[in-house]
């Protein structure tokens, strides 16, 4: 038997490999069609998978290119009957996946395993989740589906038109060397991340204070702490877990900062020296939010829109503007001028800041442990700026709740980092 497999050259071996593995992925992708009793099914979708590896084995442009139109025109016939004998109207997804099968058996056969094994994993999702997508795009508003098409455009259409190499803005001394495609991924980066929560706070909000507090400061800080006030204004007895949302709101937000700090400077050096104090926060926060509070509570929190074009631009032109600052500040006053900088715009954005630091470092104009600094300095002005928001309301209760423990959370936060440093 081994003296059989040796006069098998590896070329053959690898080739009948990607033909059984592309007749198992038609099966696959088949499964959920014969489960839903269509006309096409796992035999049916196996066999397509594995004309399309043959005929690229083969190599014959011209064989290939029949297949497909073999494989269209055999589809066309299914969605046509289908329309004839039913009264459901016209359905060419199963045509369309007889295609993708067949695609599927082409990419394997060449070599593209992994691509070949993502498409049928996604197809077959997109499959089975039919009924949750159509109840997901009915039941989108208007400002809903414009929110999600003008995302679209920043992340698919602007993202690949701006240049992929470094560009200086300023001159002389006042030069700063900016990313254009690491700063627009920021800012797609950090409304991706409102979109999600937003959609999470519309679904589950209902589930307790723990979804709408922390996914809703994922989406809006800002937006939990007015929805706190107003809440604890109607109900006095509320401050408990209004408290613990506002708390779940830090923690989100030293989360959103600790991820930007850790993702975007993989290829320059990840800025580890975040981890301790922002995890300290956010553990922190959800300690003393689950201590305090009744998690089962429910607030509505009235988040108007999943995104703006608008508020999208105007986060990437402050936290730009932030970068100018914070390059011209220690240009002139040193490294203090601009983590003085990175503390005044974590009153107003503290991802701003962080991702302003995160550019710098990047470039070169930040050393790790000023980088880390810069972004401590944001998330605690943050913080600090929540817990003065609190102060307009009545509920004195309400505003030294907050205020106290957002000064435990800094100042637990900087005694853990100095215990684990020094």
């Amino acid at each position: 038997m081994s003296a059989l497999l040796q006069t098998i050259p590896a070329p053959l071996d690898a080739e009948v490999s990607r033909l059984a593995l592309a007749g198992a992925l038609g099966m696959f992708l088949g499964l959920e069609r014969e489960w839903s009793q269509k006309t096409a099914g796992i035999r049916t979708f196996a066999l397509i998978s594995l004309l399309g590896a043959v005929f690229t084995v083969l190599d014959h442009e011209a064989l290939l290119v029949v297949g497909g139109v073999l494989v269209i025109v055999q589809g066309l016939v299914l969605a046509a009957d289908g329309l004839l004998s039913s009264d459901q109207g016209l359905s060419l997804t199963t045509s369309v996946s007889m295609l993708v099968a067949y695609g599927i058996g082409t990419l394997v056969a060449a070599g593209f395993i992994i691509e070949g094994v993502t498409v049928t994993a996604v197809s077959a999702l997109l499959l089975v989740l039919k009924r949750e997508l159509h109840s997901f795009a009915w039941g989108l508003t208007h400002e809903e589906l414009q929110s999600a098409t003008e995302f679209a455009i920043i992340a698919f259409v602007v993202y690949p038109l701006l240049p992929s190499g470094s560009v200086t803005v300023g001159s002389g001394a006042f030069a700063v060397a900016l990313e254009p495609r690491v700063v627009w991924l920021m800012v797609v980066t950090v409304a991706g991340i409102g979109i999600a929560n937003y959609a999470i706070v519309q679904t589950y909000g209902g589930r307790g204070i723990a979804v709408t507090g922390f996914f809703g400061g994922l989406a809006s800080s800002t937006a939990v702490v007015g929805t706190m006030l107003d809440h604890v204004r109607q109900r006095p007895r509320a401050t408990a877990y209004a408290v613990a949302a506002v708390l779940l709101a830090d923690a989100a937000m030293a989360l959103r900062n600790l991820v930007i700090a850790l993702v975007f400077t993989i290829e320059t050096g990840v800025l580890f020296g975040a981890i301790v104090p922002l995890g300290a926060v956010i553990v922190g926060s959800v300690l003393v939010a689950a201590v305090t509070a009744d998690w089962r509570e429910t607030v509505d929190i009235d988040l108007t829109s999943p995104f703006s074009l608008r508020r999208a631009l105007s986060f990437g032109g402050i936290f730009l503007l932030i970068v100018l600052a914070g390059s011209v500040a220690q240009d002139l006053f040193g490294t203090a001028g601009f983590y003085a900088t990175a503390a005044i715009s974590g009153l107003v954005s503290s991802a701003g800041a962080t991702t302003s630091a995160v550019l710098l470092y990047r470039a070169g104009d930040l050393s790790g442990s000023q980088a880390v600094l810069a972004i401590l300095l944001a998330t605690g002005a943050s913080i600090i700026v929540k817990a003065g928001l609190t102060l307009a309301s009545p509920n004195r209760q309400f505003a030294y709740r907050v205020s106290v423990w957002s000064v435990v959370l800094l100042v637990g936060a900087t005694i853990v980092t100095v215990a684990i440093t020094v």
